[in-house]
C-alpha cells in the first residue's frame, strides 16, 4: 500500500510532481484543496473568507483525516495543511511525508508569474512578495522538516526536470511500478 503525501510551500511543485509520480506509479493523485472545493462546492478563497483561519484549518484537518485512509494514492496537501493542529504527526503515522524544500528566490519566480491566482499574493510588489516568502517559510519550516524525506524540488521548470526528479523521488522513497 502506498500513500504519499507531498507537503511545502505554495509554488513548491506540490501538484506538479504529485501528478507526474502518481501517474508514474499507476496510482491516483489528489489535491486536498482541488478535494475540499469539489466536496464544498467553493474556492479555497471563498471558504477561508467564511470560515476564517482557524474554522477553515478545522475543515482542512478533517478532509486530511478523510484523503488520509485512502490506499494507493498521492496527496499534495495545502500548504499550510502541515502547519496545523497534529497534521503532520497524522501523515507521518498513516504514510510518507516528503517536503518539497524549494530555495526563495525560485518560489519567488514561480510565485511572482502567478500571484493573479493567489489571493494572498495579490498587490505584493516584488521585494513585498520575496520578504513574504522568507518570513512563512521560517515561520512553516519547523512543520515541514517533520517530513520523513525532504527533496530538493529547485528543478520542475519543464518535463525534462520533472521526469528527472519522478526518478530520484522513486529512488529516495524505495517504490517500484506494479506490474
Amino acid at each position: 500500500m502506498i500513500r504519499i503525501f507531498l507537503t511545502g510551500y505554495m509554488g513548491a511543485g506540490k501538484t506538479t510532481l504529485g501528478k507526474a509520480l502518481a501517474r508514474e506509479l499507476h496510482i491516483p493523485f489528489i489535491d486536498l484543496d482541488w478535494y475540499i472545493e469539489e466536496r464544498f462546492h467553493k474556492t479555497i478563497g471563498e471558504l477561508f473568507s467564511e470560515l476564517g483561519e482557524a474554522s477553515f484549518s478545522e475543515l482542512e484537518k478533517n478532509m486530511l483525516h478523510e484523503v488520509g485512509e485512502f490506499e494507493d494514492v498521492v496527496i499534495s496537501t495545502g500548504g499550510g495543511a502541515p502547519c496545523f493542529f497534529d497534521n503532520m504527526e497524522y501523515m507521518n503515522r498513516v504514510g510518507t511525508t516528503v517536503f518539497l524544500d524549494v530555495d526563495p528566490k525560485v518560489l519567488f519566480s514561480r510565485l511572482r508569474v502567478a500571484k493573479q491566482q493567489r489571493p494572498i499574493l495579490q498587490g505584493k510588489k516584488d521585494d513585498e512578495l520575496l520578504d513574504f516568502i522568507v518570513q512563512a517559510l521560517e515561520k512553516r519550516a519547523p512543520f515541514y522538516r517533520q517530513a520523513n524525506y525532504i527533496y530538493c524540488a529547485d528543478k520542475l521548470e519543464d518535463r525534462s526536470q520533472i521526469e528527472t526528479s519522478v526518478q530520484q523521488l522513486r529512488k529516495l522513497l524505495n517504490l517500484h511500478i506494479a506490474s
